[in-house]
Parts: structure tokens; sequence; C-alpha cells
């Protein structure tokens, strides 16, 4: 089977924003336009169709990232010939802080990205986060200043805060005509015409001439535009420079460069909710952001070789794709999403995971369509589908041909910083429970579980206090499962400040054969400036930890270098201060000594145990907490009271920001063991006015004083 159309017509792409952005509403316009649905969902109403999930239509906002396929013929196609249909592949992303690792991994696959504005607001806390995130990602991305509709937007000081706040090079595509309740159009700057939106829902595009009174802002902005898109292209510059004409499909190439090159980020603007202006978003979608085939090869490791090695966007390639998101369904069980990058694979045969080593059999595969599905045989190239059947691929996992394998590099999520104790309400619940939490914690990477080892009571982990009462309230409606939480927890971490050395020999005779285990260990902090990539093959890095194997003449045999790993992993995650799991540790393990007969993989693993245990005690442990980046929009009057209260947890006010409007945005960075019920304390203090925005920052040491009762409240 072939694909039944070309790669270059096939876009992946992701709508990303704050939360309340109205990310939903515009997808949930694009389904409409696109004949996915042929009504329209409202976030509001509790039936927008890409929100799915019970919690979801409840509390008005996404939390997992719903992938779904349709196709769209552009708008200036002037009579809609199917053959140029444009396949979309688009995840609606959540904006809530709590969710981030969905926007994370969903970044991670996407070849482009919308971004959604409130035209009341400008850029938000959490825009800044996702913007950073698709940086990272060197996403090309377009924006839209959504919700002109309402009382106070103004799309000029929204643009303006883009220019602020995230991208320089950020250029107006078009201006609204009319303003708040009255705005009934937008003007095309590059085109210089006037579009309405007529008919059923808007589904009618109405071209016409631009109204007097907008001439001359046009005018001013259609100079700026081709003066910016000019400055892209040697050959524009000159014409433009010798006041020659520049036609709209020399200019929109050139563009289409610029956006792909992350240099330039077109700005369109609408009403989702209001029918106005989604289908030239979409537009933008085709003529600005990448196919899979305009962006660079995935790159990957061999895993026989530990070379880099890469795979173009092609059918022809050996196949390769990246799970980037498990979801239990309840109709089909646990769902594989994942991106093929090169090649094609189908339904019924054996694929390989690199990460893991297993070879399993992919069942059925689907095209998503938010939560509805559609069986298919073959995916191809630049292709993202779902599997059923796969039981032992997780997140961020590798699939490839076992004949050409690739590892392609993972995804990074951040640690959880908030932990409770949970457990079930009856005898009946717990094994229950257990297979719940397992469920859920594949299908999130920022969703831990652990049990404590001395109390045996079951502790999980996650990025908020929301996050975690959405996890509780899935176990209850999805798996059945009631449970009891105990209060949320700072999630502390342990680290060491300085160097030392130890030494351990682990030695046990009870009759018949022995043990025997001998390391001698220095550890250090570890050196963040070092890259990964730059470190020597016999160092080896996970999250938080570094591994260097320095033994030589074969002091302690191959087999046994492993299981000192483990032990000195194990005894991180014991922690020496409080009992907290230690990171930013870096383990050197460079002498010690063998028994032919009694030397064993447990022996070495205890002995690298008790080794690590002391060195560490003798390099200066600490306490490290979570410091969250606060961002608090509060009324004028009430920013002396916000500030002091701030100060008053530990916090430190780096900055604010006179939003208009009255308003005024405080910056601070506060440890979030004073942010427990931070948003009711606020709302109390300014009469229900402010809002505030927190986000996991960085880790820092615990002052003294503070630890003191960290340490006794563990005792």
């Amino acid at each position: 089977m072939s694909r039944d159309y070309p790669l270059e017509r096939v876009r992946n792409f992701g709508i990303i924003a704050h939360i309340d952005a109205g990310k939903t509403t515009t997808s949930e316009r694009v389904l409409f336009y696109t004949g996915v649905s042929h009504k329209i969902g409202e976030v509001h109403e509790g039936t927008a169709i890409m929100d799915w999930m019970e919690q979801e239509r409840e509390r008005g906002i996404t939390i997992t990232a719903a992938a779904t396929t349709c196709f769209w013929t552009p708008t200036y196609e002037e009579n809609k010939d199917s053959s140029k249909k444009i396949r979309f592949n688009i995840i609606d992303t959540p904006g809530h802080v709590d969710f981030t690792a969905e926007v994370e991994r969903s970044l991670k696959v996407l070849d482009g990205g919308v971004v959604v504005f409130d035209g009341v607001a400008g850029v938000e806390p959490q825009s800044e986060t996702v913007w950073r995130q698709a940086d990272k990602y060197k996403v090309p991305r377009i924006c839209f200043i959504n919700k002109l509709d309402r009382t106070g937007a103004n799309f000029e000081k929204s643009y303006q805060s883009i220019l602020k706040r995230l991208n320089r090079n950020a250029v107006r595509m078009q201006i609204p005509w009319g303003t708040e309740s009255n705005v009934n159009g937008v003007v095309d700057l590059l085109k210089m015409k006037l579009y309405t939106f007529e008919g059923e829902m808007g589904n009618k595009v109405v071209e016409k001439e631009i109204p007097e009174e907008l001439k001359a802002d046009a005018e001013k902005y259609h100079h700026e535009l081709i003066e910016k898109i000019s400055e892209l292209d040697e050959t524009l510059t000159e014409k433009y420079l010798e006041g020659k004409e520049i036609t709209v499909p020399e200019l929109k190439t050139a563009l289409r460069r610029g956006t792909i090159d992350n240099k330039i980020v077109p700005v369109f603007t609408g009403s989702a909710l209001k029918n106005l202006g989604v289908q030239l978003v979409l537009d933008g979608v085709v003529d600005y952001l990448p196919s899979p085939v305009d962006v660079p090869p995935i790159t990957g490791i061999d895993p026989k070789t530990g070379e880099e090695i890469e795979r173009i966007s092609s059918d022809e390639e050996p196949f390769a794709a990246l799970a980037f998101k498990l979801q239990t369904d309840p109709y089909v069980g646990q769902l594989t999403y994942f991106r093929v990058y090169s090649g094609t694979v189908s339904a019924g045969s054996y694929i390989y995971n690199s990460t893991t080593g297993d070879k399993e059999r992919l069942g059925r595969v689907l095209r998503m369509h938010a939560n509805e599905r559609e069986e298919v045989q073959t995916v191809y190239a630049g292709e993202i589908a779902a599997a059923v059947g796969l039981k032992n691929t997780k997140t961020s996992d590798t699939l490839c041909d076992e004949a050409h394998p690739i590892e392609l590099h993972r995804i990074q999520f951040a640690e959880p910083v908030i932990s409770m104790k949970i457990e079930p309400k009856t005898k009946a619940d717990q094994e229950k429970m257990g297979m719940a939490l397992k469920r859920l914690s594949d299908e999130d990477p920022t969703f831990r579980v652990t049990s404590d080892s001395e109390t045996g009571e079951t502790v999980i982990s996650g990025m908020g206090e929301l996050h975690l009462e959405i996890i509780v309230d899935r176990m209850k409606r999805e798996f059945n499962v009631a449970a009891n939480v105990g209060k949320p927890q700072v999630a502390y971490r342990e680290t060491i400040t300085g160097q030392a050395e130890a030494e351990h020999k682990y030695i046990k005779q009870s009759g018949g054969k022995g043990q025997y285990g001998h390391v001698k260990i220095r550890v250090r902090p570890l050196d963040k400036t070092v890259k990964d990539e730059d470190l020597p093959k016999n160092i080896k890095r996970s999250p938080g930890f570094e591994f260097v194997n320095a033994i030589k003449g074969g002091a302690i045999p191959a087999e046994f270098i492993s299981p000192c790993e483990k032990g000195f992993k194990e005894a991180m995650d014991r922690g020496i201060v409080a009992g907290f799991r230690m990171t930013d540790v870096s383990v050197e393990l460079f002498d010690g000594s063998y028994h032919d007969v009694d030397s064993s993989e447990i022996a070495f693993k205890l002995a690298a145990s008790m080794a690590f245990k002391e060195a560490a005690q003798k390099a200066k442990p600490v306490l490290l907490e979570p410091i969250m980046k606060v961002e608090v929009i509060t009324p004028e009057q009430f920013t002396g009271d916000v500030t002091g209260n701030l100060s008053s947890k530990r916090g430190q006010v780096e900055g604010m920001e006179d939003r208009g409007n009255g308003l005024t945005t405080i910056h601070a960075k506060v440890p979030l063991s004073e942010l427990f019920g931070y948003t009711t304390t606020i709302r109390s203090m300014t009469q229900g006015r402010a809002q505030a925005t927190i986000e996991p920052d960085h880790y820092e040491i615990v002052p003294s004083n503070v630890a003191e009762g960290i340490k006794a409240g563990r005792a």
C-alpha cells in the first residue's frame, strides 16, 4: 500500500497557550471547519469534543493532550480542489502549569505550533513557559491573538506584549476591523483585503475592499510587514531598496522559509468564540508551518556503536518512531501514541523497542479523532497514530526496525515537587489501587508512585496540588478505586556540597559459600556545566546522577560494575540527611578487590551502598527545597499587601510591571513549603480580584534553621 497524499501536504502541529486563552475553543472551530464535527462544542457548556474526559468538562480545562486528524482545503482555493487538501495532525495541549508534561511531550513530536493568546491579557505567565518549551525544541510558530470580542480586548497591546516578552521578530499579518463586541472582520496586510465571516457559524469567508477608516493603518502596517519579510531574503532586500514591486507569492515563500527557520513569527487575530478568523489561521498553518520534509532529519544514537545517526523523513528510510504518550482507553485497553519519523509500519507486524531491547507485535493501529478512532492498516513517515497491544512500551521509548536500530533522544520531564500519602478505603481496593496507580504513572511521566520502606505506606508525587487531585479523581472514576489521601508534602531533595572518599568491604562468612565485595569510591557535586555529549565513554549520566567507572586492570571484574552502580542509586534513593532522595551527585568507583569464589553481585551492591553512605556523610550533605516561580496579577491598590505577604513567606520579589487597566504583575520566587493554599489566601486578600500562577523553577539549599525543623518532623 502506498500513501494517498504526498508528505509535503502533511502538517503536524499543536495548539498551545496559557490557561483560558481559548485553545480548546479554537480547536473546536478547527474540527467544525474541517468537517470532523457537524456541531461546534463549547467549553463553557461542557460539550467540547477535544476535552473528552469528565474532569475536563466539569472544570473547563484541558488535562490530556488530545490528538486528532482532519483535512483542510485552503480558503483561497477557488474551486476547492480536493487534490489540494492538506492533512492536519493536531494536538490540543493543556494550558495549566500542573500538566506541563503534556505540553513537553507534544512539542517533542510536533513540527509546528499555533500559540493562542487572550486579546485582553496578551502574554501571560504560562504563555512564556510554553514559548520557552517550544524554543527548546526549535518548533516554528504562528500566533493567534484570540478573544478580540471581549470587553477590554486590544490587539495592538497584545501584539506589543509578544514583541516585548517573547520574540522581537513577531510580525502582524492582520489587523482587526472593529473593537470588542463590534469586531466584524480582519484585514489581511499581505493581500490588502478585508475578510468577513458570514453564513452559519462564520463558515463563509467573504473578501472585500478595506474600509476607508482602516486604510491609513493598513498601509502603514503593510509596508512594515513587507520590510520585515524582505530582510529575510537578499533578493527581496535588493528589490525593496530599489523600490520594485514584490509579488505576494514571493513574500509568502520568504515568510515561510523565515518561519520554519524560527527567524520570524507571523501573528494572526480574531475571535474563535465568535467564529471570526479561524479559517485564515488554518491557511497560515498551510502557508507558513513546516511539513515533515521541511524540518531537519531526526537524530538519535546507534545502540550498537553509540554514534549519532539520523533519519530523513521518508517512507523509503528504515522505520523509526517515538512513543510519546500512553493512555488507558475504556474500550480497547492501553493506547500508545507514536510519531513516525521515517519508514512505514503495518498492523500485525513486529517492531523493535531499542530502548528496552524488546520485540513486540503491533496489534491494531488507530488514527485518532479526539476520543473516537478509525482503524488503519499502515502508518507512514510524518504521521501520528495510536497502537493497541504494545505491553512493554513506555513514554519516550524508540520503536524501530531491528535490522537498522536507532535510539531517539528521550523527552526530559521535570521532577515532581509535591507528594502525599494515599491508602485504599477498603481492603478490597488494595490490589485495584496498585494497578490503577501503575497505569496512571505509565501514562504520566511526572507522576510517581513510591513505597515508604519503613512504614509500608504508598506515596504519590506530582507537579502540584491540582495534578494530584485529578489523579485521585481519575482513580475513582476510571478504575473505581476509592482512596484516602494525606496532606500534601513538599518533595525535598538532598545533595552534597563537598568531596569525600570512602572504602567498604562487605564480608560475610556463615558456613559454606561466603560473600565478598570491596569498593573504594569518591563522591563530588555533579558538574552541570559539562554537557552529556561531551562526557568520556566511562561516564554514564541519568537525571541527577553521574557514574564514573575508573576501575583499572580488572581490580573489580566487569560483571560487578553494574551492581555497584545499582548500590549507589539505591543509597541515593534513601538519602542521608532526612531520608529524602539525593540528586546532583557524581560517584567515581576507582578501586576495590574481589574473591574468586565468594564475590557476588549482591555483595558488591551492598558494599557500594554502604561506601556511598559513608562518603556522602563526609561530603557536607544538605537539604534542598523546590523554589516556585510565582506571578500574581493584582489590582494596584493591593500591590503592597501582596508583596508584603510574599516576603513573609521567605519569598524574593524580583520585579513588578504595570499591565494597564489598573493591574500590576508581581514576579517572585517562593519556597513551595510556604505556598500551600496560596490561591485561597490571595483571593481573600484582594477581594477575589487577584490571580496567581505558580510553577516549579529550581531547587535551593534549605536555610539551616528551617532544615532543623524538617529533620525533626521526619524523626
